[in-house]
């Protein structure tokens, strides 16, 4: 399977995608947002947290300098950001791939170049702005393995 088609949707679209991702997370999944800056990568990743039971007061932001955020839901999140990283080494150091092995869902913006490294087998969802539509972007979910292709699957078959 390639990927689910391609939306053009608004926040309150993109938000919807985040909640209808989310109760196909489980324990380990890996999550990679790509797109520009401002694309929604952020955006969208708040609204998967909140989905996945992050409280209201608990702030979700980019994890730009910081690199590594660790949230709280129905399961354990890490929500990170590649932008920084030079290489492979810089993103192991983070333990990234090691905490998806104990249980905890990667959720890393700008990760697409550490698909292999960070284990793979999840989903990319890219973020393209739309020529002449500002307050929109053009969403497209891709798997990256198996375990990304059953998620595709399921989330299609969602109403």
């Amino acid at each position: 399977m390639n990927g689910c088609p391609a939306e053009i949707v608004s926040r309150g679209g993109t938000l919807r995608l985040a909640r209808r991702l989310s109760p196909l997370v489980r324990a380990g999944d890996l999550v990679v947002l790509s797109g520009e800056l401002g694309a929604g990568k952020t955006f969208f990743a708040r609204g998967l947290c909140r989905a996945l039971g992050v409280p209201p007061d608990v702030a979700i932001t980019s994890p730009t300098f910081t690199l590594v955020h660790e949230l709280e839901g129905r399961l354990p999140i890490l929500h990170a950001d590649a932008y920084r990283l030079k290489d492979e080494t810089e993103l192991l150091a983070l333990g990234l791939r090691e905490a998806r092995a104990d249980g905890s869902v990667v959720l890393i913006e700008w990760g697409e170049p550490f698909l292999d490294a960070l284990g793979g087998d999840g989903i990319v969802v890219r973020f393209e702005y739309v020529a002449r539509e500002p307050s929109k972007r053009r969403v497209r979910v891709h798997p990256a393995g198996p375990r990304g292709e059953r998620m595709i699957e399921d989330l299609a078959s969602l109403p």
